[in-house]
C-alpha cells in the first residue's frame, strides 16, 4: 500500500487534494482497515476544531480559582 504524508491527508481532509491524490485515498481507505481508522480519527478533530471557531475559550473555574489563591498566597509570604 502506498504511505501517505500527514499534509496529503490534510489536503484530502481539507477537499484539496489533487484529483489523483483523492483517487489514491479513497483506494487506500477501501483496502486498508488501519489506514481508514487513522483518517477516520484525523476527521473526528477537524470537525472538534470546527465546532471551537468562533467560541470563546475561557479558563475553567477551577483554573481561575487556582490563580487567585496562588496569587494571594505568594503576597502574603512578602
Amino acid at each position: 500500500m502506498q504511505k501517505f504524508t500527514q499534509e496529503q491527508v490534510m489536503l484530502y481532509l481539507y477537499g484539496e487534494a489533487s484529483p489523483i491524490l483523492k483517487l489514491a485515498i479513497d483506494k487506500a481507505l477501501k483496502e486498508d482497515a488501519d489506514f481508514k481508522k487513522e483518517v477516520s480519527t484525523l476527521k473526528r478533530s477537524k470537525k472538534q476544531l470546527e465546532e471551537l471557531k468562533g467560541k470563546p475559550l475561557s479558563p475553567s473555574q477551577k483554573s481561575i480559582d487556582a490563580i487567585l489563591k496562588y496569587a494571594k498566597d505568594t503576597v502574603k509570604k512578602k
